[in-house]
């Protein structure tokens, strides 16, 4: 099993990386959008954390940012009928946080908002993964720390907002969670954004 690939990012892709370890092995990688928004440039360093998956036909090694995303990667796979590429769909439309968030809360409309995710597979979803995710959500709140949370549904909507204006998920993120903590305005997803904008032109 591959776990992990540590090299110098030689290309990057929307939907994948190269990485070129210090043994001279290059490894191409399938990757989420939000992994590739966090992505160096290329000749940087790069550390993922990977997922092989084995067929008669080929071998395919999927890349995340960190252990929790990979994590959920893994979970989604549990559920009937999805392969890897459904689960890499799944986290490139939705944030690993925000989709164990919205398979906790069986948000059946916000799971068909995923490219080839209709009504029965996103039953299937929540029925196979809805009782079997409280661990890694309490994990994830525990990673950030007491009285952290989850990021709403509003929170991510106000983040990919922050990248589509072209803005970096870290920045992006660090600024809606100040926003949030600070209590500043309604929480909407317009307010949000501006109160952002506020933070991160200020630094």
């Amino acid at each position: 099993m591959i776990s992990q690939v540590t090299g110098r990012l030689m290309a990057k892709e929307i939907d994948r990386a190269d990485v070129m370890t210090e043994g001279g092995v290059a490894y191409d990688v399938a990757i989420p959008l939000p992994v590739f928004e966090s992505l160096p440039a290329v000749g940087d360093p790069v550390t993922l954390h990977t997922h092989l998956v084995v067929r008669e036909d080929a071998w395919q090694l999927f890349g995340f940012s960190t252990p929790y995303e990979r994590q959920v990667f893994r979970a989604v796979l549990a559920a009937k009928g999805v392969g890897p590429a459904l689960a890499l769909s799944l986290l490139s439309s939705l944030s690993a946080d925000r989709l164990i968030q919205t398979i906790r809360d069986r948000d059946i409309a916000t799971l068909q908002t995923v490219p080839r995710v209709g009504r029965k597979k996103a039953e299937q979803l929540v029925l196979d993964l809805a009782d079997k995710l409280d661990e890694l959500y309490a994990a994830a709140a525990r990673d950030r720390g007491p009285g952290t949370r989850l990021p709403t549904p509003a929170a991510e909507d106000a983040i990919l907002g922050l990248l589509r204006l072209g803005y970096g998920r870290a920045d992006a993120e660090r600024a809606v969670r100040g926003v949030l903590e600070s209590g500043d305005g309604d929480g909407s997803v317009p307010n949000l954004i501006r109160s952002a904008l506020a933070v991160i032109t200020k630094r």
